[in-house]
């Protein structure tokens, strides 16, 4: 037999009082006494009255939903930041929808053009898309929207890593170590992220008096296997670089791999540095050198900017930008003598 909901009706039957007085007590409104709003607290613990979120929300002409849009579930970076994204919605009693793009650009608008007759209050998304006419007609009808970690130039709020800067880092390490030809295998030209990861990697180089060779920087998808094919593309050219920095830790250990299988000793006579911190990174040999994203972080903090939008129309967007760490381990370390950065050319 299912068990019967407590529904307000009820406590206010038990107390001989009208459902808005019971409902006002509840949403602590000022103009019901302290004494009544005891009694109706009192009764509805009694009663183990659960309040409907949803129902509550449709009479307020919102569901208590938001959308979540990112490309990937499977690896460690998006399921952090949907545990951040969790917590900051289940302590507002909002639920998350999840949506998964597969990283293809069609799929992301179709998702979109959907979303229109869905019922969500907000919408947060890490988007794979090159045009943004989707999200657009979105934002149009008044829906909030909040970018995280893959951005854009839209007029809306968006938590990222500081991709550049973390970029600059990590190819200024490996220069550290006395590696001076350094390539780069990163994502679609079209992101932004990859971008502004290129755009350190590059000012890293040109900081240090090195030349750029633009056969060096590959780009390719973001997957272990795309960085297996990128370390096979650029050993099969005449000139070969001694380093790489990679857009991510996937693409870091699809080139550590294949090193392997080259015989090439990583660390000693190749280095490699990654970008996110994947808990792999301390368990293949050698360890991995990358630059930590503060997933759990971004998540969190663009939900509650979400829900800062959904609770207050015209709200000024925010841009907030989370630094990294360079965590050195041993794939970017030489045992040999490391060369200064003054001895540099």
């Amino acid at each position: 037999m299912l068990r019967q909901t407590i529904t307000i009706k009820d406590i206010a039957r038990e107390l001989n009082i009208s459902v808005s007085t019971v409902s006002r007590a509840l949403r602590d409104a000022f103009d019901v006494s302290l004494e009544t709003k005891q009694m109706v607290l009192e009764k509805a613990k009694e009663l183990n009255y659960k309040p409907n979120y949803n129902a509550r929300g449709l009479s307020q002409g919102k569901t208590n939903n938001i959308g979540v849009i990112i490309p990937f579930i499977t690896n460690y970076y998006f399921s952090t930041v949907i545990t951040g994204i969790q917590k900051i919605a289940y302590e507002y009693n909002y639920n998350i929808v999840l949506y998964l793009t597969n990283d293809a650009e069609e799929r992301e608008c179709q998702i979109m053009n959907n979303l229109i007759l869905s019922g969500l209050d907000g919408i947060l998304i890490s988007t794979c898309a090159s045009n943004y006419d989707h999200i657009h007609k979105i934002m149009d009808k008044g829906v909030p929207v909040v970018f995280f970690d893959r951005t854009n130039s839209l007029n809306a709020s968006k938590v990222k890593q500081d991709d550049y800067n973390g970029a600059f880092e990590a190819t200024s390490h490996l220069i550290s170590q006395g590696f001076t030809k350094i390539a780069h295998i990163t994502g679609p030209k079209d992101q932004m992220f990859t971008q502004n990861r290129l755009n350190g990697y590059l000012n890293a180089l040109e900081h240090h008096n090195l030349p750029v060779r633009k056969k060096w920087i590959i780009h390719n998808g973001f997957s272990q296997e795309c960085g297996a094919q990128d370390l096979q593309k650029l050993m099969a050219k005449s000139k070969k670089p001694e380093a790489i920095f990679a857009v991510n830790d996937r693409k870091a250990i699809g080139a550590m791999v294949e090193l392997k299988q080259q015989n090439i000793q990583i660390g000693k006579d190749f280095g490699v540095v990654g970008f996110t911190n994947d808990p792999i990174c301390t368990l293949i040999t050698p360890t991995l050198t990358t630059v930590s994203e503060s997933a759990f972080e971004i998540g969190s903090i663009a939900c509650e900017l979400l829900l800062k939008h959904i609770q207050k129309e015209n709200l000024i967007p925010k841009e907030v930008i989370l630094p990294g760490e360079l965590i050195i381990r041993e794939s970017s370390m030489r045992s040999s003598t490391v060369v200064k950065k003054a001895d540099l050319p």
